[in-house]
């Protein structure tokens, strides 16, 4: 764990692009079997490396935000525009925050790229993945904000797999009535 520790450390805007290219990638693989209804392989070489890269690009807006946001509720504590702050308050403030302010626009630029990638506009379900910021993301990051700062982005790439699992069943195929 040291070596990883030492690594988010050291390279943070690098590792949480290769952390989240690789996590968030997955994800869109689920997603896609559960769209599907099959594991099979979802997309092909290019495709691929352009979620990859899509994820990298948004693995820094994401880091930028987990310390902006960081310290704009240390700014509203020490302004006294919040109250004084335990640590799992001071977690879910942050995840509050972030989710309401940054959230709806990772979510529009989010569907924009994959937009981009597949050469089609796409913006169903999109209220769908607004409310996933009140019911799933801010519980979510109110636990990764709990956790000491090197494990923070590492957690949030993980809950990115969890968001391909909520996606594909978000945009699930109807099943076969015929059967």
């Amino acid at each position: 764990m040291q070596s990883y520790v030492d690594f988010v450390t050291a390279w943070p805007v690098v590792s949480a692009m290769l952390q989240f290219s690789v996590l968030g990638t997955f994800g869109d693989v689920i997603a896609k079997w559960i769209i599907d209804g099959r594991v099979s392989k979802p997309f092909g070489l290019a495709t691929l490396v352009c979620k990859m890269l899509e994820w990298a690009f948004l693995a820094v807006l994401i880091k930028y935000a987990f310390i902006g946001f960081t310290g704009f509720i240390d700014a509203l504590i020490k302004h006294q525009m919040l109250p004084e702050l335990g640590s799992y308050t001071r977690a879910f403030a942050t995840s509050t925050a972030i989710n309401l302010q940054f959230g709806p626009f990772l979510v529009i630029m989010h569907r924009l790229l994959d937009n981009l990638i597949a050469k089609k506009s796409n913006w169903a379900n999109l209220d769908k993945g607004f409310m996933s910021l009140l019911w799933f993301w801010i519980p979510a990051h109110s636990v990764t904000f709990s956790l000491p700062r090197p494990y923070q982005i590492g957690l949030a790439a993980l809950w990115s797999v969890a968001l391909g699992v909520i996606l594909g069943f978000y945009n699930r195929k109807p099943a076969d009535k015929a059967s």
